[in-house]
């Protein structure tokens, strides 16, 4: 007899589907909040700061050059930068860290024919 009673209380039931997965549920939820959330953020505002690049900006690149914009190229994600007197790089707009300085916007000339 109480050999029987032990084993009735042994056994485990069985979990059920939503007890099995809530603990993976958990964890993903925690890791989205945690870890890819912030890093779409942080990734979303490095995309407006590139977007936004203007001439006369000064901003630092992934390898540390620290330059002033001298002109934006639209179409094919390049600006130059001049580092020195004479020294003009062109640098891939994604490469930029940092824009330190705002510059003032080109003067725009109306041409009319």
């Amino acid at each position: 007899m109480l050999f029987s009673s032990v084993l009735a209380q042994a056994t485990p039931s069985q979990p059920g589907m939503l007890e099995s997965f809530l603990p993976f549920i958990l964890i993903i939820a925690i890791f989205w909040f945690l870890i890819l959330r912030p890093q779409n953020k942080k990734m979303k505002a490095h995309r407006e700061m590139v977007a936004n690049v203007r001439r006369s900006d000064t901003v630092v690149t992934a390898g540390g050059l620290i330059g002033k914009v001298a002109k934006v190229k639209e179409d094919d994600n390049e600006i130059e930068v001049d580092l020195a007197d004479g020294v003009r790089v062109r640098v891939v707009k994604s490469t930029l860290t940092e824009v330190r300085a705002k510059g003032e916007p080109a003067p725009t000339e109306d041409k009319k024919k």
